[in-house]
């Protein structure tokens, strides 16, 4: 079926850096691209605005500040008819909430539910996407989806698109990581590890410590943890000073020229234990040809296959990550062959690309369920 498209997709944040944020700016860049209408609806924000002019896609802030914040629920509802939305797609489960308390007032278009995280439902979140009023779930990854079905949901109610990466934004051969060494101060021998993402449930700590034992055996290596808010990057600082690190770890803040941080590590790391869908730095390590070493949890092994496009380790085990670490620091050449492969099931299965074409499909296969889509 052809025909333009009419998508509201409704982010009750105000965020504009974090992975969630950044996919859903690729979503609603891409489906304007192809030529369909998108609004985006976030809380108030002047980042998301001028992202917004810019991109020439309408952006609404809408307080969405709670569960109960009907007058949100009836602004959501407003933008739907002034709109002629056909689909809506929240991507976060406060958003799906206040759509629900929209469509108590009349029937609303199909309501898509993004789910990429894998913290456990609570029970009124399993109730409301049991709902027929939430058309369907995303997920971003197969051990989300299995873990939904284990809470109740029909299987077939959720479909699994993985998230995208920009493959010629995270392109080896675009991005040069020698300003980023230089910026470290690092010389022509220095090995650099980075992980990007700073959170409680990253494994952080576990990458420190670690790294401790890596640095041991290999005294020219260097850490570079990436995204930390000024607190977090504080107590970091002073782990790695606990562990006698001192200048080998440095911790940065946000950055936005991820691809060139990822040219110049000589591998990435993803410490978590809890939390993630599918970790969206592995993606683009891979994208960049950086060799990933990941731990064994959620959707990373649909990623990373052990030995194929990267290695896994068990969550909260340093002396684990150290030993992969060196592994891969040992032996260039398995690095290397690793992160070819990654680039190549990211090209395959994980660009913004396929993204962008599944859910476009999908779209259309909700609004083909209703009736005729909108034309031009």
């Amino acid at each position: 079926m052809n025909g333009t498209l009419r998508v509201l997709q409704v982010y009750p944040k105000a965020d504009s850096f974090t992975g969630a944020a950044i996919q859903l700016r690729e979503l609603a860049e891409g489906l304007a691209r192809r030529g369909h209408r998108v609004v985006v609806a976030t809380r108030p924000s002047q980042e998301w605005a001028a992202w917004a002019r810019e991109a020439g896609i309408p952006h609404v802030g809408v307080p969405m500040r709670h569960a109960l914040d009907l007058a949100s629920a009836l602004g959501l509802r407003r933008l739907i008819r002034e709109h002629a939305i056909r689909v809506v797609h929240a991507h976060k489960g406060l958003g799906r909430t206040l759509l629900l308390w929209a469509g108590l007032v009349g029937p609303l278009p199909p309501l898509v539910v993004n789910r990429g995280v894998s913290f456990p439902l609570s029970r009124w979140s399993a109730l409301a996407d049991r709902s027929r009023r939430v058309a369907r779930i995303v997920a971003v990854s197969g051990s989300i989806k299995a873990g939904l079905v284990a809470r109740g949901i029909p299987a077939g109610k959720i479909e699994v698109i993985y998230s995208g990466t920009d493959t010629e934004r995270f392109d080896p051969g675009r991005a040069d990581g020698a300003g980023i060494r230089r910026e470290l101060g690092l010389g022509p021998g220095a090995l650099l590890i980075a992980q990007i993402g700073v959170r409680s449930w990253k494994g952080n700590d576990d990458a420190l410590a670690a790294f401790a034992q890596v640095r041991a055996a290999r005294p020219e290596a260097h850490l570079l943890l990436v995204g930390a808010k000024p607190e977090r990057r504080r107590a970091l600082e002073a782990q790695a000073e606990r562990l006698g690190l001192g200048a080998a770890v440095t911790v940065w803040g946000y950055r936005t020229d991820i691809p060139e941080i990822l040219a110049a590590a000589d591998l990435a790391v993803d410490a978590s234990y809890a939390g993630l869908g599918l970790t969206g730095t592995l993606r683009e390590s891979l994208a960049m040809e950086t060799p990933v070493i990941a731990t064994r949890i959620e959707g990373n092994p649909e990623l990373v296959r052990h030995e194929v496009t990267g290695l896994l380790v068990p969550p909260r085990d340093p002396a684990a990550l150290a030993g992969a670490i060196l592994r891969l620091l040992a032996d260039p050449v398995l690095a290397q062959t690793l992160g070819r492969a990654g680039r190549k099931l990211v090209l395959e299965r994980f660009s913004t690309r396929i993204k962008l074409e599944r859910l476009e499909a999908f779209y259309r296969d909700l609004v083909g369920a209703r009736g005729p889509s909108e034309g031009g």
